[in-house]
């Protein structure tokens, strides 16, 4: 038997690495999480999340370790307002929570689980093989090499794992540049969804009590040929130049910039390597939808991961992974290129805007636009059979005997759910060929006018068997599809 140094070797320990390092160890899987810094990021790109990563960290039992956080009821899409409550649950996501804390969180719960995280530790190459992945990593004391069964690049737009799998990256080159700045000591008026005039653009949003960000959008200015931030000067006199304001006297703290460069990978797997995250899919960064499709991304190939290392895994889960998280990711650089053109475009996008804001006034038309933006609207599958087929579970109240607790709470060790909600032995019975991976639990609903449906709900949160009467029917083909074939008969 072959020796391996860790199952699953994740590189880079950004949001994605790491909340996949807390998903394999859920699972018992061991797993190295390496990152060229030596330290964790202190400045934040990101400022929030999506709704959808919001259920995600819930399931988790994350969200209490953030303290107290409020979701944005009303956001926009490319400028135009738009009213995300017309779908339940439906909120433009949290904001305010710098990806460093977020970060901190994902991490000291990943190594809390027995995650290895080891900085300062930089992938330079890869030997691929049929039963195992080496990686070649430069650190202080010199090369090191770490041999797993799996690798997943979590390493960024500019990904040294994408290159070393040879994956493509298609997609389209930078057309514009926004600027950043963060800052303490001048007072702007703050500006959530942004300020357009003929010049550019300008968002101004507070960072705590005493620091403030502003993102510069200046028309015609180009984009830049070396990789390295602008100055804060060079910000504070774009600013000026958009609204007339001066933050020169300001004590600046972070300078950065992003583009509206949109690439996806062709494929998100090349055998045993992977890609999530930056890795897998760029966009210009609007409504937090980098780092939450991130973390669905991991979310959805944790699980499936570890059923392969632990030997259960039905033929052809693992190719699901890119089937279920392609679209999704090729969905987001669309809409952030539509809501590039609508929110940034000149004059010239004046119709296409007048147009596109007379459609967002259909509630069918917002319905698809907030599902789109959240994740909310994800569904996995062919789209047959019942509607809950696919979607992700919500949070419900249930009780189990006389505890209360909820769907969320159920899913927090990441296993695999049967939910029997109409007390069926049958149901039961057919489920406990699978309990050495998979939980059954009767509940009941404490709301009697709630619906009721028992389901088998996936480690991720996804629904894979609806029955409505709560009979047994197919269940046993559904654990199968998706959690391989009974015990014994493996």
């Amino acid at each position: 038997m072959e020796n391996f140094d860790t199952d699953v070797l994740v590189v880079g320990a950004g949001p994605s690495g790491l909340m996949l390092a807390g998903e394999l160890r859920l699972a018992g899987i061991s797993v190295v999480v390496v990152d060229r810094l030596t330290e964790p990021m202190q400045q934040s790109r990101a400022l929030g999340f999506s709704a959808r990563t919001l259920e995600e960290f819930g399931q988790r039992g994350l969200l209490s370790k953030f303290g107290g956080l409020d979701t944005i009821p009303i956001g926009h899409f490319g400028g135009i307002p738009l009213d995300y409550r017309i779908i339940p649950g439906g909120n433009f996501g949290v904001r305010g929570v710098p990806q460093s804390l977020t970060e901190s969180i994902i991490s000291d719960w990943a190594t809390g689980l027995g995650a290895d995280l080891r900085r300062g530790y930089e992938l330079v190459g890869l030997d691929i093989g049929e039963d195992g992945v080496t990686g070649e990593l430069a650190t202080a004391e010199g090369t090191r090499s770490i041999r797993s069964r799996y690798v997943v690049g979590c390493d960024g737009a500019r990904s040294i794992v994408r290159r070393l799998a040879g994956i493509g990256f298609p997609g389209y080159d930078a057309t514009l540049e926004m600027k950043m700045a963060d800052f303490t000591g001048v007072q702007l008026p703050v500006r959530p969804t942004g300020l357009v005039n003929d010049k550019g653009m300008v968002v101004v949003l507070p960072l705590g009590p005493v620091a403030t960000r502003v993102v510069v959008f200046e028309r015609h200015a180009g984009v830049r040929s070396k990789d390295e931030p602008p100055t804060f000067p060079e910000v504070a006199d774009a600013l000026e130049r958009v609204t007339g304001e001066r933050i020169h006297d300001a004590r600046p703290l972070w300078t950065s910039y992003f583009t509206d460069a949109s690439r996806q990978a062709d494929r998100y797997r090349a055998g045993r390597v992977f890609l999530a995250g930056d890795a897998a899919h760029i966009h210009m960064p609007i409504g937090a939808q980098g780092i939450s499709a991130g973390v669905g991304d991991v979310v959805n190939l944790g699980w499936k991961l570890a059923a392969a290392i632990k030997g259960y895994a039905p033929e052809g889960l693992l190719d699901t992974y890119h089937d279920e998280r392609h679209p999704v990711g090729a969905g987001i650089v669309a809409n952030t290129l539509v809501q590039r053109s609508l929110y940034l475009g000149g004059p010239e996008m004046q119709p296409m805007r007048d147009v596109f804001g007379s459609l967002m006034r259909l509630d069918q038309v917002q319905r698809q636009l907030v599902g789109a933006v959240t994740g909310l609207d994800i569904v996995y599958g062919d789209g047959q059979g019942h509607p809950l087929l696919g979607r992700r579970l919500s949070e419900q109240d249930l009780l189990v005997g006389d505890r209360k607790t909820t769907t969320f709470d159920l899913l927090q060790q990441g296993r695999p759910l049967v939910l029997d909600m109409f007390d069926n032995s049958e149901l039961r019975r057919a489920a406990a060929a699978w309990s050495d991976r998979v939980d059954t639990v009767t509940a009941v609903r404490p709301d009697p006018n709630a619906p009721v449906a028992s389901l088998l709900v996936r480690p991720d949160g996804y629904i894979a068997w609806v029955s409505l009467d709560g009979s047994a029917d197919g269940l046993t083909d559904a654990l199968t599809r998706w959690f391989g074939a009974p015990r014994g008969e493996g």
